[in-house]
Protein backbone atom coordinates (compact mmCIF):
# COMPACT_ATOMS: atom_id res chain seq x y z
CA UNK A 1 0.00 0.00 0.00
CA UNK A 2 1.52 3.61 -1.35
CA UNK A 3 1.39 5.87 1.85
CA UNK A 4 1.40 9.79 0.91
CA UNK A 5 2.84 12.38 2.99
CA UNK A 6 -0.66 13.56 4.33
CA UNK A 7 -1.71 9.99 5.79
CA UNK A 8 1.69 8.53 7.28
CA UNK A 9 2.84 8.77 10.56
CA UNK A 10 5.71 10.89 11.30
CA UNK A 11 8.79 8.70 10.66
CA UNK A 12 7.37 5.75 9.20
CA UNK A 13 8.57 3.68 5.80
CA UNK A 14 11.99 4.94 5.53
CA UNK A 15 14.93 3.14 4.96
CA UNK A 16 17.68 3.94 7.30
CA UNK A 17 20.73 2.74 5.29
CA UNK A 18 24.01 2.54 7.44
CA UNK A 19 27.50 2.32 6.10
CA UNK A 20 31.05 1.88 7.47
CA UNK A 21 34.37 0.72 6.96
CA UNK A 22 34.94 -2.50 8.87
CA UNK A 23 35.68 -1.96 12.66
CA UNK A 24 33.79 1.09 12.67
CA UNK A 25 31.33 -0.49 15.25
CA UNK A 26 28.30 -1.25 13.02
CA UNK A 27 27.15 -4.60 14.41
CA UNK A 28 28.30 -3.14 17.68
CA UNK A 29 25.73 0.64 17.32
CA UNK A 30 23.40 -1.99 16.01
CA UNK A 31 23.35 -4.54 18.86
CA UNK A 32 23.64 -1.76 21.53
CA UNK A 33 20.50 -0.08 19.98
CA UNK A 34 18.09 -2.69 18.99
CA UNK A 35 15.73 -3.02 22.26
CA UNK A 36 15.44 0.73 21.73
CA UNK A 37 14.64 0.75 18.06
CA UNK A 38 12.09 -2.00 18.47
CA UNK A 39 10.28 -0.34 21.54
CA UNK A 40 10.03 3.26 18.93
CA UNK A 41 9.03 0.38 16.09
CA UNK A 42 11.83 0.70 13.83
CA UNK A 43 12.63 -3.27 11.93
CA UNK A 44 16.09 -4.23 11.46
CA UNK A 45 16.87 -6.49 8.47
CA UNK A 46 19.20 -9.66 9.42
CA UNK A 47 21.18 -10.08 6.44
CA UNK A 48 22.09 -13.39 4.64
CA UNK A 49 25.82 -13.33 3.70
CA UNK A 50 28.07 -16.24 2.12
CA UNK A 51 30.19 -17.57 5.40
CA UNK A 52 29.57 -20.15 8.19
CA UNK A 53 27.48 -19.55 10.63
CA UNK A 54 30.45 -20.15 13.36
CA UNK A 55 32.40 -16.94 11.63
CA UNK A 56 32.31 -13.80 14.31
CA UNK A 57 30.39 -10.93 13.84
CA UNK A 58 26.86 -9.89 13.28
CA UNK A 59 23.97 -11.95 13.84
CA UNK A 60 23.95 -12.62 10.31
CA UNK A 61 22.06 -15.50 8.39
CA UNK A 62 25.40 -17.99 7.21
CA UNK A 63 24.38 -19.47 3.52
CA UNK A 64 26.85 -21.05 1.51
CA UNK A 65 27.32 -19.57 -2.11
CA UNK A 66 25.39 -21.82 -3.41
CA UNK A 67 21.96 -21.29 -1.39
CA UNK A 68 22.26 -17.75 -1.70
CA UNK A 69 22.59 -18.20 -5.77
CA UNK A 70 19.58 -19.88 -5.60
CA UNK A 71 17.78 -17.37 -2.95
CA UNK A 72 18.60 -14.97 -5.64
CA UNK A 73 17.45 -16.50 -8.16
CA UNK A 74 13.63 -16.54 -6.44
CA UNK A 75 13.98 -12.83 -6.05
CA UNK A 76 14.25 -13.54 -2.10
CA UNK A 77 16.60 -10.16 -1.83
CA UNK A 78 15.04 -6.49 -1.60
CA UNK A 79 19.02 -5.68 -2.32
CA UNK A 80 22.10 -7.35 -2.32
CA UNK A 81 25.67 -7.12 -3.30
CA UNK A 82 29.01 -8.58 -3.13
CA UNK A 83 32.16 -7.22 -1.06
CA UNK A 84 35.19 -8.30 0.25
CA UNK A 85 34.82 -12.08 -0.57
CA UNK A 86 31.36 -12.79 0.28
CA UNK A 87 27.88 -11.92 -0.79
CA UNK A 88 25.17 -9.52 1.42
CA UNK A 89 21.54 -9.96 0.71
CA UNK A 90 18.79 -7.62 2.65
CA UNK A 91 15.33 -10.15 2.53
CA UNK A 92 12.85 -8.92 0.54
CA UNK A 93 10.80 -8.89 3.96
CA UNK A 94 12.29 -5.11 4.05
CA UNK A 95 9.94 -3.66 1.44
CA UNK A 96 7.03 -5.60 3.52
CA UNK A 97 8.06 -3.75 6.22
CA UNK A 98 8.47 -0.21 4.56
CA UNK A 99 4.84 -0.90 2.79
CA UNK A 100 3.64 -1.01 6.23
CA UNK A 101 4.73 2.19 7.05
CA UNK A 102 7.23 1.10 9.68
CA UNK A 103 11.15 2.14 9.13
CA UNK A 104 13.78 -0.76 8.50
CA UNK A 105 17.34 -0.14 9.65
CA UNK A 106 19.68 -1.62 7.15
CA UNK A 107 23.56 -2.60 7.92
CA UNK A 108 24.40 -1.74 4.00
CA UNK A 109 27.43 -1.20 1.59
CA UNK A 110 29.03 1.97 0.52
CA UNK A 111 29.38 0.71 -3.00
CA UNK A 112 25.84 -0.25 -2.91
CA UNK A 113 24.57 3.19 -1.63
CA UNK A 114 24.09 4.60 -5.66
CA UNK A 115 21.91 1.79 -6.08
CA UNK A 116 19.84 1.49 -2.86
CA UNK A 117 18.78 5.30 -3.65
CA UNK A 118 17.48 4.08 -6.43
CA UNK A 119 15.11 1.89 -5.57
CA UNK A 120 14.73 3.48 -2.08
CA UNK A 121 15.02 7.32 -3.19
CA UNK A 122 13.97 8.37 0.39
CA UNK A 123 16.42 6.82 2.21
CA UNK A 124 18.38 8.04 5.00
CA UNK A 125 22.03 7.27 4.62
CA UNK A 126 24.14 7.12 8.33
CA UNK A 127 28.19 6.94 7.84
CA UNK A 128 29.76 4.98 11.23
CA UNK A 129 33.34 6.64 11.56
CA UNK A 130 36.17 6.54 13.64
CA UNK A 131 38.92 8.04 13.96
CA UNK A 132 42.04 6.21 11.84
CA UNK A 133 44.20 5.69 14.80
CA UNK A 134 40.75 3.89 17.07
CA UNK A 135 40.13 2.05 14.06
CA UNK A 136 43.49 0.60 13.80
CA UNK A 137 43.24 -0.49 17.22
CA UNK A 138 39.87 -2.22 16.88
CA UNK A 139 41.47 -3.58 13.52
CA UNK A 140 44.09 -5.37 15.21
CA UNK A 141 42.23 -6.25 18.35
CA UNK A 142 39.95 -8.29 15.86
CA UNK A 143 42.76 -10.06 14.60
CA UNK A 144 40.84 -11.29 11.25
CA UNK A 145 44.00 -9.63 9.10
CA UNK A 146 47.62 -9.03 9.10
CA UNK A 147 48.94 -5.51 9.73
CA UNK A 148 49.39 -4.61 5.76
CA UNK A 149 46.06 -5.20 4.92
CA UNK A 150 44.50 -3.46 8.16
CA UNK A 151 46.96 -0.86 6.44
CA UNK A 152 45.19 -0.77 3.12
CA UNK A 153 42.05 -0.99 4.64
CA UNK A 154 43.00 2.10 6.44
CA UNK A 155 44.07 3.87 3.20
CA UNK A 156 41.42 2.53 1.24
CA UNK A 157 39.43 4.11 3.95
CA UNK A 158 40.83 7.35 4.04
CA UNK A 159 40.33 7.94 0.47
CA UNK A 160 36.56 7.20 0.46
CA UNK A 161 36.08 9.69 3.16
CA UNK A 162 37.96 12.15 1.09
CA UNK A 163 35.30 11.73 -1.65
CA UNK A 164 32.97 11.77 1.11
CA UNK A 165 29.03 12.05 0.39
CA UNK A 166 27.48 15.49 1.56
CA UNK A 167 24.09 14.12 1.66
CA UNK A 168 25.21 11.41 3.73
CA UNK A 169 25.18 12.07 7.89
CA UNK A 170 28.00 10.66 9.61
CA UNK A 171 28.06 9.60 13.08
CA UNK A 172 31.10 9.17 14.97
CA UNK A 173 32.00 6.13 17.05
CA UNK A 174 35.37 7.33 17.98
CA UNK A 175 34.27 7.30 21.99
CA UNK A 176 31.98 5.18 23.88
CA UNK A 177 29.18 2.80 21.85
CA UNK A 178 26.90 4.53 24.18
CA UNK A 179 27.69 8.18 22.58
CA UNK A 180 27.32 6.36 19.59
CA UNK A 181 23.49 5.29 20.32
CA UNK A 182 22.62 8.66 21.39
CA UNK A 183 23.69 10.21 18.28
CA UNK A 184 22.16 8.08 16.28
CA UNK A 185 18.93 8.36 17.76
CA UNK A 186 19.84 12.18 18.05
CA UNK A 187 19.91 11.98 14.21
CA UNK A 188 16.55 9.82 13.68
CA UNK A 189 15.00 12.65 15.67
CA UNK A 190 16.47 15.22 13.98
CA UNK A 191 15.41 13.67 10.79
CA UNK A 192 11.73 12.53 11.46
CA UNK A 193 12.36 8.79 11.28
CA UNK A 194 11.38 8.97 15.32
CA UNK A 195 9.04 11.24 17.07
CA UNK A 196 10.06 14.05 19.15
CA UNK A 197 10.32 13.45 22.66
Amino acid sequence: MQHDASDRRSGTGRLIYLVGPSGSGKDSLIDASRERLAAAGVEIARRVITRSAEAKGEAAHGVTAEQFEALRAHAAFAMHWRANGLDYGIPRQVDHWLAEGRAVLVNGSRAYLAEARKRYPNLLAVRVQVKPEVLRQRLHARGRETADEIEQRLARNERLQAMADPTVHVLDNSTTLETAVESLFALLRDEGVLAQV
